[in-house]
């Protein structure tokens, strides 16, 4: 005779099975003479990863960059009693690429979260940056807060001004409809970002980081953000800021270069060769006139002989037309000629790139 199982026996069998853990996330935070605010950041961010640990494990990766101000040892003290909390420490300030190099290589997570230790981007992104993440499966997300629906608060407006403009001409070389590329609060699929190479040593690594995931074809993808710098106010600290707007703006040109080299030669390129036009239009006109004149003399001779005098006499009444229409027309076909030499060693880099990756992420699975 059959027996019913008893409820506890049947709530027991339906718990047998592979117990999916949640995922883990790295959230790294680089620093460099933050001695003013780094307690107050870390502890703000572990207490927020708190109230998510519900749906995720987690750990903090902070990176001293060589301070000089104690910044090292404040959060050394702040870790002392976390145990997913770890410093990084460079003994000089090698610059931000370097820093998300190494705690990108340090970190252990399935997903890797960047965020500013000034906190101008809230705790709370996170969450939203992970949601998105999961949902679309793509391997970036970006916080930007020059989309709809993304806001500034307290940014000066020749920054935000500058910021946004930056953005919009990183957007336009990148052949993408992104809105923030120079951003660095993000979160990325851990296991793509390292099978990256990333070379840059300065902020330029976010722009790099993109431009390497659209080679690969990588799914990028942007929720609205709150970009609030009333924290730095309250903590009496201000941006150092004109050297490094200058060094940004240089940094983005180059960026915007490494995106579509192509445009920076044949644009220019293309718009001197219509400026040589009418040089060249009014020489050619005003030479086939004296042409016509000369031929209709009773003392024409040759064809040829008649229109070498034609091109003279064009000449001697406006040589700065022959002049300045043949210089800028052989600049405009030398600029589209590096146009096609550049387009070319793209798409060879570009080759060589996603056959390095390939051989890179096959290494790393056959010595797992």
């Amino acid at each position: 005779m059959n027996q019913v199982p008893e409820a506890g026996s049947m709530a027991a069998a339906l718990e047998v099975g592979p117990k999916v853990e949640k995922p883990f996330v790295s959230v790294v935070v680089p620093g460099y003479n933050e001695a003013g605010i780094v307690e107050r950041s870390l502890h703000e961010i572990c207490h927020y990863m708190e109230t998510l640990e519900n749906q995720y494990r987690w750990e903090l990766i902070f990176v001293d960059d060589g301070s000089t101000d104690g910044t090292g040892e404040i959060a050394d003290a702040f870790a002392k009693s976390r145990r997913n909390v770890h410093i990084l420490h460079h003994m000089t300030n090698f610059r931000l690429g370097q820093a998300l190099r190494s705690a990108f290589n340090y970190s252990h997570g399935d997903y890797i979260v960047t965020m500013d230790v000034d906190l101008s981007y809230s705790p709370d992104h996170i969450e939203k940056l992970l949601t998105k993440i999961r949902e679309t499966k793509a391997r970036i997300v970006v916080a930007s807060p020059y989309m709809n629906g993304g806001k500034t608060s307290d940014v000066p407006w020749l920054r935000r001004t500058l910021s946004k403009w930056a953005n919009r001409y990183l957007s336009l070389t990148a052949h993408g409809d992104l809105s923030t590329l120079t951003g660095m609060v993000r979160v990325y699929d851990a296991r793509f970002l390292q099978s990256l190479s990333l070379k840059s040593m300065e902020t330029e690594i976010n722009e790099e980081i993109l431009y390497k995931a659209q080679l690969l074809g990588a799914r990028i993808v942007e929720i609205p953000a709150h970009l609030d710098w009333s924290y730095e106010k309250k903590a009496g600290k201000g941006r150092r800021s004109n050297l490094r707007i200058f060094k940004k703006m240089i940094s983005c040109l180059f960026s915007g270069f490494i995106f579509r080299p192509f445009m920076f030669f044949v644009i220019p390129g293309l718009v001197l060769m219509l400026v040589s036009f009418y040089p060249l239009g009014w020489a050619l006109i005003h030479t086939l006139s004296h042409y016509q004149r000369l031929l209709s003399s009773p003392t024409w001779g040759r064809l040829d002989y008649v229109f070498s005098d034609a091109v003279a006499a064009a000449f001697m009444q406006a040589p700065q037309a022959f002049l300045v229409g043949g210089f800028t027309l052989m600049l405009a076909l030398q600029l589209i000629s590096l146009g096609i030499i550049a387009l070319q060693s793209k798409r060879y880099f570009e080759e060589i790139f996603q056959l390095g990756t390939s051989i890179y992420k096959y290494n790393r699975e056959n010595e797992k």
